[in-house]
């Protein structure tokens, strides 16, 4: 009996504290997620384990965790209005971005500081669409950990502005098939109905919706299908 009392603690707890972190980081605004700053990333982990303690320390009271959460989570509020008010604070709590490329030159010194390696600074650079690094003007790792690239004058693509151009303006792709599933409410915001994605697919000779991992839709009514099963060559050259 004790057992599955015990048993029915933890589950209440582990739902109270998943509800709380989420509240909390609801508080703190989407930055935790999508740009985190060294401070938001060791509030975070903090705030994380807070909850996990929650979850499964039956010792602990309930309300002393939600408490150190509270406090943790208020401090980065805190932070945040001291950084936006004061330059000088917000230097020292977030930093301040570091040149990794300056003029087609590599810093070594910088990337150092940054704790990289030109293993981790070419990844970056293949992540952002440069796979020759003499391409880059300047790179800059921003506060967030990501990097900024500025190409070099010649290899910086042309814009429309450039050629004086005025190009339709393109609207968002309609996720038509994910993972093998049809999103049909999708499919019937743009128009179209089981019919005439059946007849798309035949014509690039794919028999069954479970071959795709992905398809889009633009407003012109032109599929794009990328299929399960392809598969990559076997020699690396990143290394």
């Amino acid at each position: 009996m004790q057992y599955v009392i015990d048993i029915g603690e933890i589950l209440i707890r582990s739902v109270s504290s998943l509800i709380i972190l989420f509240l909390f980081t609801k508080m703190m605004g989407f930055k935790q997620i999508s740009q985190l700053s060294f401070f938001d990333y060791v509030v975070g982990i903090s705030i994380g384990s807070i909850a996990a303690e929650m979850a499964s320390n039956k010792d602990i009271p309930f309300h002393f965790t939600v408490i150190a959460m509270l406090v943790y989570a208020s401090g980065s509020l805190g932070i945040s209005v001291i950084t936006r008010k004061s330059i000088k604070a917000r230097r020292f709590l977030t930093g301040t971005p570091i040149v990794m490329i300056e003029r087609g030159k590599i810093i070594k010194e910088n990337m150092k500081r940054a704790h990289y390696d030109m293993n981790d600074l070419l990844c970056q650079c293949r992540i952002s669409g440069y796979f020759n690094i003499s391409d880059i003007e300047f790179a800059i790792m921003e506060t967030t950990g990501d990097i900024s690239f500025i190409p070099k004058g010649l290899k910086k693509q042309l814009t429309p502005e450039d050629m004086s151009l005025n190009p339709k303006q393109e609207e968002v792709l309609a996720n038509v098939i994910i993972d093998g599933r049809i999103m049909w409410d999708n499919l019937k915001n743009i128009g179209r109905n089981q019919e005439w994605l059946d007849k798309k697919l035949a014509e690039q000779k794919i028999k069954s919706v479970k071959e795709v991992l992905l398809a889009t839709c633009d407003e012109d009514g032109n599929l794009s299908v990328f299929l399960e099963h392809e598969r990559a060559h076997k020699n690396n050259v990143f290394e």
